[in-house]
């Protein structure tokens, strides 16, 4: 069973390609737990909810790989994981708390997915200003290569995108 996570600053169409893969590989997409703790507490956070959301986040994550792993399915899929909650934490703060320094439970890939496509406003977003989302993908970028995880870089809009992250999910998985 592979663990595959879908990486990236906000709007960069995360949540509707993982949706997508899903229904392409026949798999479980665990969503991003940080958008319904903050759409029902706010985005006024500090570090402390952070480490609560990438924890809460992890144990998601665990527990959708049991399924996957118990069920025979071949792929499970998440919307995200700790590292981008540490990189929230840098974005917001410029440091991150121990806690994050300790993950190690890594996915097998991660899909980061390049800031291409237009900033969608919905409420939540906070880093709609170019050179704040060219910031955002390179704390990205730069968490994965500093941990020396695999990963592929997700370019294009529409079929173009979700056919780049096929081709990432054959080649590397």
């Amino acid at each position: 069973m592979k663990r595959i996570c879908l990486h990236g600053p906000e709007s960069t169409g995360k949540s509707t390609l993982a949706t997508r893969l899903a229904a392409h590989f026949g798999c479980e997409v665990v969503p991003e737990y940080g958008r319904a703790y903050c759409e029902a507490h706010g985005t006024d956070i500090g570090m402390e909810e952070l480490v609560h959301i990438a924890q809460a986040q992890d144990a998601m994550n665990h527990a959708a790989a049991e399924r996957a792993n118990e069920l025979g399915t071949p792929l499970v899929l998440f919307d995200t994981d700790p590292l981008i909650t540490e990189v929230w934490a840098q974005m917001m703060f410029g440091k991150s708390d121990p806690w994050f320094a300790g993950f190690a439970d890594y996915a097998d890939l991660y899909l980061l997915l390049d800031i291409d496509l237009p900033f969608v406003d919905d409420g939540l977003r906070v880093y709609a200003k170019a050179e704040e989302r060219r910031h955002f993908f390179e704390l990205c970028k730069a968490e994965l290569d500093n941990r020396a995880v695999r990963y592929a870089l997700i370019q294009g809009e529409g079929e173009a995108r979700f056919c780049a992250a096929l081709e990432a999910i054959a080649a590397r998985c």
